[in-house]
């Protein structure tokens, strides 16, 4: 899990409104061998810029969006620049346009059963006086963000990037590029540009295998004066070279692709995100890569929400095998996770030889909200509270066990009989423990009542006991 709340990115490039027309098509027209659609839905996304702006926005992040968009004869915004406008006002995007004559560009599918039949694209060229517009308004709102995106589509707001990238890099700010074309030297002095493979095949040639990549990335990244360069490289991950020699890859981790539209801008929303709120470029890489094979198992142009990328993030981790927490790290976690509206649970126990008691117990206490913490006995509490033979198995492994279960966020250890001291510190939003207590004799209550929090007693699952079990074993 990571904070990107305090995250601020201004993007800035080639914005578009995608429509979709979806309905059944049941005949040919009688009029030319055509199917005729009969439409049943009509449905409006952002493309381009603006979809980064709406995946750095889903994560979080504080987002600004500058674009070119068309105006009408009263010099106002044009239907589909409005169109466009309201789908940013909904995501909370700070926007400024610069007006054209020119229109706004929109591209139309028409589906049925999924299948798209045509693509209708309604775009003119851009006029320089536009273009020239963006700059200043770039100039004027750079000061107030952290990080800059230019997303290139090739439609011609960015005529003029070079001027943008050097207000960017007079203000000290880094600029992150999603790049087109076959002339990167327009994006000389870029913090980090991010072709995919085929894009930067056409500048470097032929790059077959993750060592040339690297290699011709690393001579372009002089060249151009980068800091770095990200080639996205579909199935085959993607690769990291920076100006100081090193390299990195991450392999792919989709299983499934269902629809690459608007992959790349996830991508470059995810890297950016992440990168503002102070990892490393090479930490982002990981996180883009993890947006990415979320996004391409969706339909069209899409965003990556902050609660996917946490689960897509938290299941990965379990892959990793089980890495303890502090409780200070644990804290962190539980407050990041209640500011993003999320409901923290915690229980205790020793959990001494586990058995389907247990993970009955745990399952139904996970119910209770979205994390789950378990607070587990140190060795030596457990002979206190169970006698010298106890505990059967180890601290470290009884963790390491109740974190392998899929209804378990996170266990922390504790030394003290109870886990008030612990409660206390936390301070999570429902307390549990099964048995025949009642609520106020539960450790750590009364702190979780007066932060306003729940104190619930679950169901205790009768024939179920770790005491039992050591008996038998030891008959």
């Amino acid at each position: 899990m990571q904070d990107f709340a305090q995250a601020k990115i201004l993007v800035v490039g080639d914005v578009m409104l995608d429509q979709y027309w979806q309905g059944k098509a049941g005949r040919i027209s009688p009029e030319a061998p055509v199917p005729v659609v009969k439409v049943g839905h009509e449905e409006m996304r952002a493309g381009g810029a603006a979809n980064v702006a709406l995946n750095v926005a889903a994560l979080g992040a504080q987002t600004g969006l500058l674009g070119v968009l068309g105006k009408n004869s009263d010099n106002q915004l044009d239907t589909h620049g409005l169109q466009l406008e309201q789908l940013m006002h909904e995501a909370n995007v700070n926007t400024d346009w610069a007006l054209s004559e020119s229109g706004t560009i929109c591209k139309l599918r028409v589906l049925s059963h999924h299948q798209q039949l045509i693509r209708m694209d309604f775009e003119n060229e851009v006029p320089k006086t536009a273009a020239q517009q963006l700059v200043e308004l770039v100039d004027k709102h750079l000061e107030n963000y952290d990080v800059l995106v230019i997303s290139d589509y090739a439609k011609g707001a960015l005529q003029f990037v070079e001027q943008i990238i050097a207000l960017a890099v007079k203000a000290n700010k880094p600029v992150l590029i999603d790049p087109k074309g076959n002339d990167f030297k327009r994006y000389r002095n870029a913090t980090l540009i991010k072709p995919n493979q085929s894009e930067f095949e056409a500048i470097v040639g032929a790059a077959p295998d993750t060592q040339t990549v690297l290699e011709k990335a690393e001579q372009l990244v002089a060249e151009l004066n980068l800091k770095a360069l990200l080639v996205t490289r579909s199935e085959h991950g993607m690769a990291l070279a920076n100006a100081d020699g090193e390299q990195f890859t991450v392999q792919s981790k989709a299983q499934e692709v269902f629809d690459v539209t608007g992959a790349g801008d996830t991508v470059m929303a995810a890297l950016a995100t992440a990168f503002a709120s102070g990892m490393s470029l090479q930490e982002s890489m990981a996180i883009a890569n993890h947006a990415a094979s979320i996004v391409v198992r969706k339909v069209g142009t899409s965003t990556v929400s902050k609660a996917e990328l946490d689960e897509a993030l938290k299941a990965d981790s379990r892959h990793e095998g089980y890495q303890p927490l502090t409780e200070d790290e644990l804290l962190q976690l539980v407050q990041l996770a209640q500011k993003n509206g999320e409901k923290v649970v915690f229980t205790n126990g020793c959990f001494d030889l586990l058995h389907s008691g247990h993970v009955r117990y745990l399952n139904e206490a996970a119910r209770q909200g979205d994390r789950l913490i378990i607070g587990v006995n140190s060795d030596e509490s457990v002979k206190i509270l169970k006698g010298e033979t106890r505990p059967v198995v180890p601290l470290e492994s009884r963790m390491e066990l109740l974190s392998a279960l899929s209804c378990v966020d996170w266990v922390v250890a504790f030394n003290e009989e109870t886990p008030e001291r612990l409660i206390c510190k936390l301070q999570p939003d429902v307390l549990v423990k099964g048995g025949d207590y009642e609520p106020e004799q539960i450790a750590g209550a009364q702190c979780v009542w007066d932060k306003g929090g729940e104190v619930k007693v679950l169901s205790f699952w009768n024939g179920y006991s770790t005491t039992k079990l050591v008996e038998k074993i030891q008959a």
